[in-house]
């Protein structure tokens, strides 16, 4: 079984990635746009449509609040592999910047090359993405 590993640093604090994150259903919008083109959930499965023209079939297997890490496995779609689980997980990091950890196991071997290019990929779109503070609404006067 091959095991992937990523972790970097992004420029925004963890509770604002962890809520990009927890939104499983828009990973197209919040987290890798353009990367990901669309994602649609179908009761406990996320359909994700790559860029590159690859759909995946992914099981929500856990969105743990506490510990701020989704968990999932590739279970259909045009990637085919015979087992796969992956994790993602945001950590505090210094001067109010995230540490965000994926983890992928994968067989066969032989999609170990292509996946972890995609998630090298991914991450470099995350870190685009999200190191901008959201801007919150301004307080209406009532």
């Amino acid at each position: 079984m091959a095991h992937i590993h990523k972790e970097f640093l992004i420029d925004n604090s963890p509770e604002n990635v962890w809520d990009a994150l927890r939104e499983v259903g828009a990973v197209h919008r919040r987290m890798v746009p353009g990367f990901v083109t669309d994602t649609r959930m179908e009761a406990d499965t996320r359909i994700v449509t790559f860029a590159n023209g690859v759909v995946v079939h992914e099981l929500i297997v856990d969105i743990d609040e506490d510990a701020r890490r989704v968990a999932y496995a590739v279970v259909g779609g045009s990637l085919a592999p015979k087992r796969h689980h992956a994790s993602m997980q945001v950590f505090d990091a210094t001067e109010g910047r995230s540490r965000f950890v994926w983890t992928t196991d994968v067989t066969p071997d032989e999609l170990a090359g292509s996946i972890s290019e995609m998630v090298e990929q991914g991450a470099h779109v995350m870190q685009d993405t999200l190191k901008a503070t959201p801007v919150t609404p301004a307080p209406t006067d009532r």
